[in-house]
Protein backbone atom coordinates (compact mmCIF):
# COMPACT_ATOMS: atom_id res chain seq x y z
CA UNK A 1 0.00 0.00 0.00
CA UNK A 2 1.44 3.41 -0.88
CA UNK A 3 1.83 5.56 1.59
CA UNK A 4 1.04 9.51 0.74
CA UNK A 5 3.59 12.09 2.52
CA UNK A 6 4.38 15.74 2.97
CA UNK A 7 7.12 17.72 2.13
CA UNK A 8 7.93 20.62 4.28
CA UNK A 9 10.62 23.36 3.64
CA UNK A 10 12.52 25.86 5.28
CA UNK A 11 14.17 28.60 2.86
CA UNK A 12 16.27 31.11 4.42
CA UNK A 13 19.56 33.05 4.88
CA UNK A 14 21.68 30.23 4.94
CA UNK A 15 20.05 27.72 2.53
CA UNK A 16 16.89 25.19 2.71
CA UNK A 17 16.18 22.50 5.68
CA UNK A 18 13.85 19.97 4.22
CA UNK A 19 12.03 17.28 5.58
CA UNK A 20 9.60 14.69 4.38
CA UNK A 21 6.87 12.71 6.78
CA UNK A 22 3.51 10.87 7.07
CA UNK A 23 0.73 13.03 8.19
CA UNK A 24 0.29 13.01 12.36
CA UNK A 25 4.23 11.62 12.52
CA UNK A 26 7.03 13.35 13.38
CA UNK A 27 9.62 13.33 9.81
CA UNK A 28 10.89 10.13 9.08
CA UNK A 29 13.84 12.36 7.02
CA UNK A 30 15.32 15.48 6.82
CA UNK A 31 18.26 17.07 4.72
CA UNK A 32 19.74 21.20 4.11
CA UNK A 33 21.25 22.68 1.95
CA UNK A 34 24.34 25.30 2.10
CA UNK A 35 23.45 27.67 -0.63
CA UNK A 36 20.46 30.58 -0.06
CA UNK A 37 17.66 30.61 -2.99
CA UNK A 38 18.63 33.47 -5.39
CA UNK A 39 16.26 36.68 -5.80
CA UNK A 40 15.96 38.83 -9.11
CA UNK A 41 13.71 41.15 -10.83
CA UNK A 42 10.50 39.05 -9.56
CA UNK A 43 12.06 38.02 -6.34
CA UNK A 44 12.82 34.81 -4.88
CA UNK A 45 14.10 32.54 -8.17
CA UNK A 46 11.03 29.78 -8.23
CA UNK A 47 13.87 27.87 -10.72
CA UNK A 48 17.28 28.06 -8.32
CA UNK A 49 14.41 26.89 -5.36
CA UNK A 50 13.68 24.00 -7.52
CA UNK A 51 17.20 23.21 -8.47
CA UNK A 52 17.86 22.59 -4.84
CA UNK A 53 14.79 21.09 -3.56
CA UNK A 54 14.00 18.54 -5.80
CA UNK A 55 17.07 16.00 -5.90
CA UNK A 56 16.99 16.70 -2.19
CA UNK A 57 12.60 15.54 -2.21
CA UNK A 58 13.30 12.64 -4.36
CA UNK A 59 16.18 11.35 -1.68
CA UNK A 60 14.50 12.16 1.10
CA UNK A 61 11.18 10.46 -0.27
CA UNK A 62 13.24 7.33 -1.02
CA UNK A 63 14.66 7.34 2.46
CA UNK A 64 11.67 7.60 4.45
CA UNK A 65 9.96 5.20 2.84
CA UNK A 66 7.12 7.19 1.31
CA UNK A 67 5.24 6.22 -1.76
CA UNK A 68 3.91 9.63 -2.82
CA UNK A 69 4.04 13.57 -1.63
CA UNK A 70 0.75 14.89 -1.70
CA UNK A 71 1.17 17.97 0.08
CA UNK A 72 4.16 20.26 0.09
CA UNK A 73 4.52 24.02 2.13
CA UNK A 74 7.61 25.76 1.68
CA UNK A 75 8.10 28.35 3.97
CA UNK A 76 10.44 31.13 2.45
CA UNK A 77 12.25 34.81 4.37
CA UNK A 78 11.20 37.79 1.88
CA UNK A 79 7.92 35.67 0.82
CA UNK A 80 5.74 38.52 2.01
CA UNK A 81 7.29 41.06 -0.26
CA UNK A 82 9.46 38.73 -3.01
CA UNK A 83 7.21 36.03 -3.92
CA UNK A 84 5.27 37.51 -6.75
CA UNK A 85 7.45 34.80 -9.03
CA UNK A 86 6.98 31.83 -6.10
CA UNK A 87 2.91 32.57 -6.41
CA UNK A 88 3.16 32.21 -9.77
CA UNK A 89 5.35 29.20 -10.41
CA UNK A 90 6.05 27.03 -7.64
CA UNK A 91 2.93 24.73 -7.46
CA UNK A 92 3.06 23.89 -10.98
CA UNK A 93 6.48 22.82 -10.61
CA UNK A 94 6.06 20.83 -7.89
CA UNK A 95 3.21 19.01 -9.21
CA UNK A 96 5.20 18.33 -12.66
CA UNK A 97 8.36 17.25 -10.98
CA UNK A 98 7.28 15.74 -7.98
CA UNK A 99 2.97 15.22 -8.20
CA UNK A 100 2.23 17.53 -5.49
CA UNK A 101 -1.29 18.22 -5.14
CA UNK A 102 -1.59 20.48 -2.45
CA UNK A 103 0.61 23.26 -1.37
CA UNK A 104 0.68 25.91 1.13
CA UNK A 105 3.64 29.10 0.13
CA UNK A 106 4.17 30.98 3.41
CA UNK A 107 6.28 33.48 4.91
CA UNK A 108 8.89 32.64 7.30
CA UNK A 109 7.07 34.77 9.86
CA UNK A 110 4.17 32.24 9.57
CA UNK A 111 6.13 29.14 9.97
CA UNK A 112 8.42 30.65 13.12
CA UNK A 113 5.21 31.52 14.61
CA UNK A 114 3.30 27.94 13.31
CA UNK A 115 6.57 26.39 14.97
CA UNK A 116 6.31 28.20 18.13
CA UNK A 117 2.82 28.34 18.98
CA UNK A 118 0.92 26.10 16.58
CA UNK A 119 -2.42 26.84 15.56
CA UNK A 120 -3.23 29.40 18.79
CA UNK A 121 -3.94 33.31 18.93
CA UNK A 122 -0.66 34.76 20.35
CA UNK A 123 2.49 36.85 18.63
CA UNK A 124 5.79 35.17 18.09
CA UNK A 125 9.29 37.47 17.81
CA UNK A 126 11.41 36.36 15.76
CA UNK A 127 15.28 37.29 16.11
CA UNK A 128 18.05 37.02 14.58
CA UNK A 129 20.31 39.02 12.42
CA UNK A 130 17.25 41.08 11.67
CA UNK A 131 13.58 41.17 13.85
CA UNK A 132 10.26 40.63 12.83
CA UNK A 133 6.96 40.16 14.69
CA UNK A 134 3.78 38.50 13.99
CA UNK A 135 0.74 37.46 15.41
CA UNK A 136 -3.13 36.19 15.00
CA UNK A 137 -6.38 35.94 16.01
CA UNK A 138 -6.96 33.37 13.88
CA UNK A 139 -8.89 35.10 11.14
CA UNK A 140 -5.90 37.79 9.90
CA UNK A 141 -2.17 38.46 10.22
CA UNK A 142 -0.67 41.12 11.99
CA UNK A 143 3.22 41.49 11.45
CA UNK A 144 5.42 44.70 12.69
CA UNK A 145 8.96 45.58 11.82
CA UNK A 146 11.23 43.59 9.54
CA UNK A 147 12.05 46.29 7.27
CA UNK A 148 15.73 45.66 7.26
CA UNK A 149 18.96 46.93 9.20
CA UNK A 150 18.35 50.20 7.21
CA UNK A 151 14.96 51.11 8.02
CA UNK A 152 14.15 48.73 10.97
CA UNK A 153 14.61 45.36 12.62
CA UNK A 154 14.65 47.39 15.84
CA UNK A 155 16.09 45.36 18.63
CA UNK A 156 17.60 42.57 16.36
CA UNK A 157 20.96 41.37 16.48
CA UNK A 158 22.19 44.15 13.75
CA UNK A 159 20.61 46.74 15.83
CA UNK A 160 22.99 45.64 18.77
CA UNK A 161 25.47 45.24 17.28
CA UNK A 162 25.09 48.53 15.72
CA UNK A 163 24.58 50.43 19.17
CA UNK A 164 27.68 48.95 20.73
CA UNK A 165 29.83 49.94 18.03
CA UNK A 166 27.82 53.72 17.65
CA UNK A 167 29.12 53.51 21.77
CA UNK A 168 32.65 52.50 21.08
CA UNK A 169 33.23 55.00 18.39
CA UNK A 170 31.43 57.43 21.41
CA UNK A 171 34.31 56.65 23.72
CA UNK A 172 37.09 56.66 21.07
CA UNK A 173 35.97 60.49 20.34
CA UNK A 174 35.78 61.36 23.75
CA UNK A 175 31.74 62.05 23.54
CA UNK A 176 29.39 61.38 25.76
CA UNK A 177 27.35 58.00 25.97
CA UNK A 178 30.66 56.14 25.16
CA UNK A 179 31.86 52.52 26.45
CA UNK A 180 35.50 52.37 27.29
CA UNK A 181 34.51 48.48 27.54
CA UNK A 182 33.07 48.01 24.60
CA UNK A 183 35.69 50.29 22.88
CA UNK A 184 38.16 47.10 24.05
CA UNK A 185 36.04 44.56 22.32
CA UNK A 186 35.42 46.31 19.43
CA UNK A 187 39.29 46.86 18.99
CA UNK A 188 39.60 42.99 19.61
CA UNK A 189 37.13 41.98 17.28
CA UNK A 190 37.95 44.58 14.26
CA UNK A 191 40.88 45.71 14.76
CA UNK A 192 41.60 49.67 15.35
CA UNK A 193 38.13 51.32 15.13
CA UNK A 194 39.40 54.02 12.58
CA UNK A 195 38.85 51.29 9.93
CA UNK A 196 35.66 50.10 10.94
CA UNK A 197 34.13 52.31 7.96
CA UNK A 198 36.15 50.66 5.30
CA UNK A 199 35.65 47.05 6.76
CA UNK A 200 31.79 47.77 7.27
CA UNK A 201 30.15 49.95 4.30
CA UNK A 202 30.97 48.55 1.34
CA UNK A 203 30.24 44.74 2.10
CA UNK A 204 26.82 43.10 1.33
CA UNK A 205 26.56 41.10 4.58
CA UNK A 206 26.92 44.29 6.50
CA UNK A 207 23.92 43.31 9.02
CA UNK A 208 25.34 39.91 9.79
CA UNK A 209 28.79 41.66 10.41
CA UNK A 210 27.29 44.39 12.97
CA UNK A 211 25.26 40.92 14.56
CA UNK A 212 28.38 39.87 15.37
CA UNK A 213 29.30 42.23 17.97
CA UNK A 214 25.84 41.49 19.76
CA UNK A 215 27.15 38.75 21.81
CA UNK A 216 29.96 41.20 22.84
CA UNK A 217 27.08 43.50 24.10
CA UNK A 218 25.81 41.02 26.29
CA UNK A 219 28.94 40.11 27.42
CA UNK A 220 29.46 44.03 29.00
CA UNK A 221 26.07 44.29 30.28
CA UNK A 222 26.84 42.86 33.70
CA UNK A 223 29.53 45.38 34.56
CA UNK A 224 28.85 47.98 32.07
CA UNK A 225 25.89 50.10 31.96
CA UNK A 226 26.33 51.40 28.52
CA UNK A 227 25.89 47.84 27.47
CA UNK A 228 22.84 47.10 29.32
CA UNK A 229 21.14 50.46 28.32
CA UNK A 230 21.69 49.16 24.58
CA UNK A 231 19.80 45.96 25.63
CA UNK A 232 17.63 47.58 27.68
CA UNK A 233 16.54 49.40 24.63
CA UNK A 234 16.52 46.46 22.16
CA UNK A 235 14.17 44.92 24.69
CA UNK A 236 11.58 47.84 24.51
CA UNK A 237 11.83 47.62 20.92
CA UNK A 238 10.79 43.99 20.67
CA UNK A 239 7.82 44.02 23.09
CA UNK A 240 7.11 47.42 21.17
CA UNK A 241 6.44 45.13 18.26
CA UNK A 242 4.79 42.11 20.08
CA UNK A 243 2.19 44.35 21.41
CA UNK A 244 1.49 45.93 18.00
CA UNK A 245 0.63 42.43 16.88
CA UNK A 246 -0.71 40.49 19.64
CA UNK A 247 -4.40 40.03 19.87
CA UNK A 248 -5.91 42.49 22.10
CA UNK A 249 -8.83 40.18 23.60
CA UNK A 250 -8.41 36.82 25.46
CA UNK A 251 -5.53 35.52 26.58
CA UNK A 252 -2.95 34.73 24.12
CA UNK A 253 0.30 33.55 23.89
CA UNK A 254 3.75 34.94 23.04
CA UNK A 255 6.78 33.07 22.36
CA UNK A 256 10.35 34.36 21.34
CA UNK A 257 12.11 32.20 18.56
CA UNK A 258 15.42 32.96 17.09
CA UNK A 259 18.89 32.62 18.14
CA UNK A 260 19.39 36.28 19.29
CA UNK A 261 17.91 35.08 22.99
CA UNK A 262 20.80 32.73 22.91
CA UNK A 263 22.07 36.50 24.35
CA UNK A 264 20.53 34.85 27.40
CA UNK A 265 19.95 36.88 30.55
CA UNK A 266 21.39 40.21 29.69
CA UNK A 267 18.58 40.49 27.08
CA UNK A 268 16.15 38.04 28.30
CA UNK A 269 15.64 39.53 31.95
CA UNK A 270 14.52 42.73 30.70
CA UNK A 271 12.63 41.67 27.63
CA UNK A 272 9.87 39.52 29.93
CA UNK A 273 9.74 42.92 31.85
CA UNK A 274 9.01 44.94 28.85
CA UNK A 275 6.70 42.51 27.49
CA UNK A 276 4.70 41.66 31.07
CA UNK A 277 4.28 45.81 31.11
CA UNK A 278 2.78 45.98 27.59
CA UNK A 279 0.85 42.89 27.29
CA UNK A 280 -0.34 41.97 30.72
CA UNK A 281 -3.58 39.99 29.47
CA UNK A 282 -0.55 37.62 27.52
CA UNK A 283 0.95 34.98 28.53
CA UNK A 284 4.73 34.10 27.79
CA UNK A 285 5.48 31.13 26.50
CA UNK A 286 8.40 28.88 25.88
CA UNK A 287 8.36 28.14 21.56
CA UNK A 288 7.87 25.05 20.64
CA UNK A 289 9.57 24.43 17.69
CA UNK A 290 11.71 26.12 14.74
CA UNK A 291 10.56 27.25 11.57
CA UNK A 292 10.85 23.85 9.99
CA UNK A 293 8.54 22.68 12.59
CA UNK A 294 6.17 25.39 11.38
CA UNK A 295 5.86 23.70 7.94
CA UNK A 296 5.78 20.04 9.10
CA UNK A 297 2.84 21.23 11.10
CA UNK A 298 0.88 23.15 8.47
CA UNK A 299 1.40 20.16 5.77
CA UNK A 300 -0.02 17.73 8.52
CA UNK A 301 -2.45 19.37 9.17
CA UNK A 302 -3.48 20.57 5.31
CA UNK A 303 -3.06 16.88 4.29
CA UNK A 304 -5.67 16.03 7.24
CA UNK A 305 -8.28 18.80 5.82
CA UNK A 306 -8.01 20.83 9.50
CA UNK A 307 -6.09 23.48 9.06
CA UNK A 308 -7.32 26.74 10.78
CA UNK A 309 -4.92 29.41 9.79
CA UNK A 310 -6.06 32.60 7.72
CA UNK A 311 -4.99 32.87 4.48
CA UNK A 312 -3.67 35.71 3.27
CA UNK A 313 -1.78 35.95 -0.23
CA UNK A 314 1.68 37.13 1.37
CA UNK A 315 1.44 35.31 4.54
CA UNK A 316 0.00 32.18 3.62
CA UNK A 317 -1.70 30.95 0.68
CA UNK A 318 -2.70 26.96 0.16
CA UNK A 319 -3.35 26.09 -3.67
CA UNK A 320 -4.84 22.66 -4.99
CA UNK A 321 -3.28 21.62 -8.38
CA UNK A 322 -4.93 20.37 -10.86
CA UNK A 323 -2.43 17.31 -12.91
CA UNK A 324 -3.26 16.47 -16.30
Amino acid sequence: MTVAGYLAVDSGGSGLRVAVGVPGRAPAAQRESREPVRTGARGIDPAHLMAQLVPLARALTDEAGVGALDTAVVGAAGFASLGDGLRAELPDALARELDVQRVALAADAVTAYVGALGPRPGAVLAAGTGLIAVGTDLTSWRRADGWGHLLGDCGSGAWIGRAGLEAALRAHDGRDGGSTPLLDCAEQQFGPVRGLPGQLYPRADRPAVLASFAPRVAACAGHDPVAADILRAAARHMAESAAAVCPANGTPQVALTGGLFRLGDPLLVPLREELAARLPHARQVPAEGDPLHGSVRIASDLAAGRLTLPGESTMLCVISVRRD
